[in-house]
């Protein structure tokens, strides 16, 4: 995707010069680097797949949200016929953005600026002046519309890439899919978004986020040490829960699986003995998951599948090259465990900008109860008004301007 060996910046620093892959070594130039950030954006993300949302977000058709994938604007807009299309927010006529809204509902975009107008499909229904030309002959109308990207739902999520002749989707997950199906597509319904995404800017640049997300489970010992004594989440002292096993892929994808859930089942009260796998799910179902749900969960996944989330379920990690997924453990005064999912994505906006936008899912099926709880939990602990990005974001500004220094 990026060559670092023929990539060259403007004062003849190679990609290469700037990672040392045996070291393990990354000179801080990298971090916020403006030629860097341009490329970045070029050759990343011009052409791998990327998180766009979640298409309960666009129930019905006509629906339709916006976002940014890379430097790009996008609609995304729900057809007649149910499925999806992604476009290039963009009039091709002097460049301004067609939809200036963050959501809604419409049969016919119109630009502001001089009024070509689109359907949602992205075809151009035609302009208020009708002899109207740009300069030269007029194209034809058919190829007047919005350019439409390559997209893919996966488990609902919305994933889309202007590079056409890439790998599929399938081939971008690689292995990874494997566990990423754990999460994503595990009941009949799968998952829906619980309300609009929390979206706000932080002074930072995309890549102090990620490289926590997908690498750096230990700094949760220090910056967020204070988890080990909130609520049930543990006595205080977190060293144990970092022990886990680090599972990733050619195409930088990461996850940590961490054997949380044998606290929970001893705090049922049980040890597994010879339980079997079905047994071990309905006295402790993994979290998210009601008991009246197991069939679903048994249909979906493999027996493999399903022991992994019995004994050492993923639980933080990343995609790439700008998700966070976390998949969340709530502990309920009852004994019972609520579960959520939680997908951060860290949308560049600059060499020292980006877009926080966090999405809270359960599954469909769930109780509302359950969706409540988890709703409730998320607010008190992710996004602005929780505590752990507070943390987060106060680090990743520090580190985007130190980058910029000359010793640095």
């Amino acid at each position: 995707m990026l060559d670092r060996t023929r990539t060259t910046l403007s004062d003849g620093t190679t990609i290469d010069d700037l990672i040392n892959v045996q070291t393990r070594e990354v000179q801080l130039r990298a971090i916020s680097d403006p030629e860097l950030y341009d490329i970045e954006m070029r050759k990343v993300f011009g052409k791998t797949w990327l998180l766009l949302g979640h298409e309960s977000e666009i129930p019905n058709p006509g629906d339709f949200i916006t976002r940014l994938m890379g430097s790009d604007p996008v609609l995304i807009t729900r057809q007649k016929d149910g499925s999806i299309k992604v476009l290039l927010n963009v009039c091709p006529h002097r460049g301004m953005r067609v939809c200036t809204s963050d959501a809604g509902n419409a049969k016919v975009h119109t630009c502001i600026y001089h009024g070509w107008a689109f359907k949602n499909d992205g075809d151009f229904i035609g302009a208020p002046v009708a002899g109207e030309k740009m300069h030269g002959d007029i194209l034809p109308k058919e190829k007047l519309g919005l350019t439409q990207a390559r997209s893919h739902l996966y488990g609902g999520l919305i994933f889309a890439t202007w590079n056409f002749d890439g790998p599929s989707f399938d081939e971008f997950l690689g292995e990874m899919k494997w566990y990423y199906d754990m999460l994503f597509q595990r009941t009949d319904r799968g998952l829906e978004v619980l309300g609009p995404p929390q979206r706000f800017t932080i002074k930072a640049n995309w890549k102090t986020a990620c490289e926590q997300s997908a690498a750096d489970g230990f700094h949760t010992l220090t910056l967020h040490r204070w988890l080990g004594e909130f609520a049930k989440f543990g006595d205080g002292d977190l060293t144990t829960s970092m022990y886990g096993t680090e599972v990733g892929s050619l195409q930088g994808h990461a996850l940590r699986c961490m054997p949380v859930a044998n606290k929970f089942k001893q705090a049922a009260g049980f040890r597994d003995g010879n339980l079997t796998l079905e047994e071990k799910l309905a006295i402790v179902p993994p979290p998210g998951i009601t008991k009246e749900m197991l069939p679903e969960l048994i249909r979906n996944l493999t027996p493999e599948q399903l022991g992994l989330l019995v004994d050492s379920p993923p639980q933080v990690g990343g995609m790439f090259p700008n998700v966070l997924i976390a998949f969340i453990y709530v502990p309920q005064p009852d004994g019972e465990i609520i579960g959520l999912t939680s997908l951060h994505t860290y949308i560049p906006k600059g060499p020292d900008e980006l877009e926080f936008c966090n999405y809270i899912l359960a599954e469909k099926d769930a109780p509302e109860e359950h969706k409540q709880k988890a709703l409730q939990f998320a607010v008190r602990m992710l996004g602005t008004s929780g505590m752990v990005e507070q943390d987060d974001s106060d680090t990743w500004p520090h580190i985007t301007q130190t980058a910029k220094g000359a010793a640095a």
